[in-house]
């Protein structure tokens, strides 16, 4: 099908997110049931002057990885693959799931030791901070939020601004209000997360504030930086559930000393979060507090691109910090949890930023 959101989706990546410029080389990734934003951002980046090179997954494949390959696919990035990220100058991804359960029973361990194996890649990429992440709606996710195919994409367009007639001036404005908050937490050295079973508190002195305004996430909304390494302290109830891996994982509680996850629970699927923070010494130590602004997102649909951007709500991530916050935490793992905060307060130094999951004094909820 031929839609004019695709169209403006692909401009907004292509030409705002990444800047394709003349020359230049772009990767382009996704699954095959995303053929029709794939198209579009293909035949953008060629209007830019740039090259894609398309990278495009069929149903399964990672399945078979995991069911076939031997111990030797797991020590090493394959070097053609490594070379095509190093060469290239931006990259653009669009997940498209046909089946958000088909790793449920694959073995975590050989998830992580593939996550360990191209942590290299990942490197590259955020080395090079021009990358876009975004999502085609699919029979799948629209199955795993409870809506129709229909109601699915409605929701996945109105959350990346697309019925806007400019959606990259939405962005823009975005970007200068959520600034304005950046400026406020750049003073404070110590977050205060209070809610439903929570209670955490945690440093982020002299830390940098980065500004999620559709750059590497679409859609956007969030404010983040990497707290100080060992300073949480408290507990926290995750009350969103998330999907990760083909599994589901909620009612996640976390307790922190001097900075450690040491107790972890879950009502659903607690070994496969103590695998997680049991994969390498970084991953029970804290690499990002976030801050939601978006709330053209109405609710909850268990997708870590759009939950984490729910506006009233605080994320966690444990394991690997983004080090251009100055987070030092080192990992393979970086997994977001989500605290929703419509009952509940965030302090900033004492002061109340948020209540009841609304900004008081800042004009982030259009």
């Amino acid at each position: 099908m031929r839609d004019e959101r695709l169209e403006k989706l692909a401009r907004v990546l292509v030409d705002y997110s990444v800047e394709a410029a003349e020359g230049e080389q772009v990767v382009v990734s996704g699954g095959s049931a995303a053929e029709p934003l794939v198209k579009e951002i293909y035949a953008r980046v060629l209007q830019a002057g740039a090259t894609p090179i398309p990278m495009v997954a069929l149903p399964g494949m990672r399945e078979l990885f995991f069911r076939h390959a031997k111990d030797s696919h797991y020590e090493e990035t394959p070097p053609i693959l490594r070379s095509i990220y190093e060469q290239a100058d931006a990259f653009i991804s669009v997940m498209a799931p046909t089946n958000t359960r088909s790793l449920a029973n694959v073995d975590p361990q050989k998830q992580q030791a593939l996550g360990k194996r191209d942590k290299v890649l990942q490197e590259i990429v955020l080395g090079k901070d021009r990358w876009a992440l975004t999502l085609f709606p699919t029979e799948a996710l629209a199955q795993e939020s409870d809506m129709s195919l229909d109601e699915y994409e409605e929701f996945v367009f109105e959350a990346m601004a697309l019925h806007e007639d400019d959606p990259v001036r939405h962005w823009r404005e975005k970007a200068r209000e959520q600034q304005r908050l950046i400026d406020r937490l750049e003073q404070a050295r110590e977050l205060r997360v209070v809610g439903p079973e929570t209670d955490l508190t945690l440093s982020v002195e002299g830390r940098k504030f980065l500004n999620g305004d559709g750059k590497h996430n679409m859609p956007c909304g969030e404010v983040f930086t990497g707290p100080v390494e060992d300073s949480a302290e408290g507990r926290v109830y995750f009350g969103v559930p998330v999907a990760v891996a083909g599994r589901e994982v909620s009612g996640v509680r976390l307790r922190f000393e001097e900075g450690k996850v040491v107790e972890a629970t879950a009502e659903k699927g607690e070994e496969y979060l103590n695998s997680m923070l049991d994969a390498d010494a970084g991953a029970r130590y804290l690499g990002e507090v976030g801050i939601g602004t978006n709330y053209g997102i109405p609710r909850p649909t268990k997708s870590i691109l759009f939950d984490e951007k729910l506006g009233g709500t605080v994320h966690l991530a444990v394991g690997r910090s983004y080090a251009e916050t100055g987070g030092k935490n080192d990992s393979s793992v970086h997994w977001d949890l989500i605290c929703d905060l419509h009952d509940g307060e965030l302090y900033a130094d004492g002061e109340l930023l948020q209540k009841d999951g609304k900004f008081l004094g800042f004009d982030l909820e259009n």
